[in-house]
């Protein structure tokens, strides 16, 4: 829940809505997780696949999250696809920073999870697992010109967001000022 909301929180939650339809366009039907056909498909990966298990730790929770393992934010624009989701905790949903603070790709994330446990012999198994849940739903793999692609529309639906928000915000100060006053 957000506390305090910026014209950047519209502007995410605008390039999440273009990821997800960009995801739907490559699955070919919706993919709503809260019910239907969406809901099943998670329920199968979180359930079936993975075990109940977090993908990163290994543990076994009550209460998983969808992790998207390509972020899906402007960073990364990973898709909402089933292939790109995996069962993860709380904990482990917290991806690792870079040192330059930008965040690690979901490989290192990994790693480092399973080095701060002391289980570096089960890293290959559990990155193995999340390739597989890539292929066995076919996550679109993007050439570059399609990236590219999804990276200049959502920067561009980010800044017009941004934007709108602000014009908004003027007009609004425009008419309060002409007609409340």
């Amino acid at each position: 829940m957000a506390i305090y909301n910026t014209a950047s929180d519209s502007a995410n939650t605008a390039v999440r809505a273009f990821l997800t339809k960009v995801g739907e366009h490559y699955l070919g039907h919706s993919f709503n997780t809260g019910s239907g056909k969406g809901k099943a498909i998670w329920l199968e990966i979180r359930d079936g696949h993975f075990a109940s298990c977090c993908a990163y730790c290994g543990e076994k929770h009550d209460k998983l999250q969808i992790e998207h393992v390509f972020m899906f934010n402007r960073t990364e624009y990973g898709l909402h696809h089933p292939g790109n989701t995996v069962p993860c905790c709380k904990s482990c949903n917290k991806r690792e920073r870079n040192p330059d603070k930008s965040y690690c790709d979901w490989v290192s994330h990994l790693k480092l999870v399973c080095e701060k446990r002391g289980e570096t012999e089960v890293f290959q198994s559990r990155k193995q697992a999340i390739l597989d849940n890539f292929k066995r739903y076919d996550y679109p793999n993007l050439n570059e010109n399609e990236k590219h692609a999804v990276r200049v529309i959502a920067g561009s639906l980010y800044e017009n967001i941004k934007t709108e928000s602000e014009k908004s915000l003027n007009l609004y100060k425009q008419l309060d000022e002409a007609f409340v006053k």
